[in-house]
């Protein structure tokens, strides 16, 4: 009961806007498949004039993806849409079956689809912005800082496709789990956030026995977290990041947002920190407007 409670909290908008559907004209379409199963994401043409420009929004809660969330976000995200741009809702595999690494994976696939197909869709594929909270601007900045150019001697044509985004906006993401409430501290190891215990599970594949098995060695574990850490990634060469946090967050504090724009600063990448006073994790009554300001962002760097 509490790890659902926590999730509700990260997604922080089902007691507001779950009443309303808003499916008209959106569609779901499989962007690929794992363990038998297809990963989808739902595509909702804009309200407004097509601007030729995508905006990936990333549906995760606590490293979980539920396609019931889908209409909430729909409300949520209505600047973009009445701006002109073209909104993909992607849903990546969820905790506990699947770790913070394959949820990354699994959103580079999305990006690679997307892009790929982006002319299905009107959009211009060098115009690609993502946006989420909390786990979902984990993922947003990930595919900020790690995308990749992709293999040109790929056999599957979606890995010669590019996983790169070109501006990121998101709300409270968590950027470093070797030091996350202060110096030193390992949630991959230990803390509060461990109750979220199964997205750090981390497995290797054992080739000589066809198993995964468990990653227990501590140092594995640190090096693990630190590679799904987008503050150690930052580039010069990095999408320019939006990012929003309250000072009274207790479930990913506002340092974490600080020490990424720090990283920003030193590489020259165009970015804003826009710290919400007594705000903690979860649902604000104005969020709205801050998804105006992420359509600015959009306008300004798409």
């Amino acid at each position: 009961m509490k790890k659902v409670s926590v999730i509700l909290l990260l997604l922080g908008l089902a007691f507001h806007l779950s009443g309303q559907d808003i499916s008209a004209q959106s569609s779901e379409i499989i962007y690929g498949r794992k363990d038998g199963m297809a990963l989808t994401m739902v595509v909702q043409p804009p309200a407004g004039t097509l601007n030729g420009k995508g905006i990936i929004w990333v549906v995760s809660a606590g490293w979980t993806s539920d396609y019931n969330w889908i209409n909430m976000f729909k409300v949520l995200t209505k600047p973009l849409s009445e701006r002109g741009y073209t909104i993909f809702y992607v849903m990546h595999g969820s905790q506990p079956k699947y770790t913070v690494p394959e949820t990354v994976t699994d959103m580079k696939m999305a990006v690679r689809f997307i892009r790929y197909h982006a002319s299905d869709y009107g959009v211009d594929p060098l115009h690609l912005g993502i946006a989420g909270g909390s786990a979902g601007g984990h993922l947003s900045l990930m595919m900020g800082t790690t995308g990749d150019d992709g293999n040109p001697v790929a056999k599957d044509p979606l890995e010669r496709v590019s996983s790169r985004v070109q501006a990121v906006a998101c709300f409270y993401p968590p950027v470093d789990f070797l030091n996350y409430n202060s110096e030193g501290d390992n949630v991959v190891l230990h803390s509060e956030i461990r109750e979220f215990q199964a997205p750090f599970d981390f497995m290797e594949w054992n080739p000589g026995i066809l198993h995964y098995f468990p990653v227990t060695d501590p140092e594995k574990r640190t090096e693990t977290g630190k590679q799904f850490s987008p503050l150690y990634f930052v580039t010069p060469d990095d999408a320019p990041a939006f990012i929003v946090h309250g000072d009274a967050d207790t479930l990913v504090p506002v340092s974490q947002s600080m020490r990424i724009i720090e990283k920003y600063k030193e590489a020259g990448v165009p970015f804003e920190l826009k710290i919400k006073p007594g705000a903690k994790h979860g649902f604000w009554n104005d969020m709205a407007s801050y998804v105006e300001m992420f359509a600015d962002w959009f306008d300004k760097y798409l």
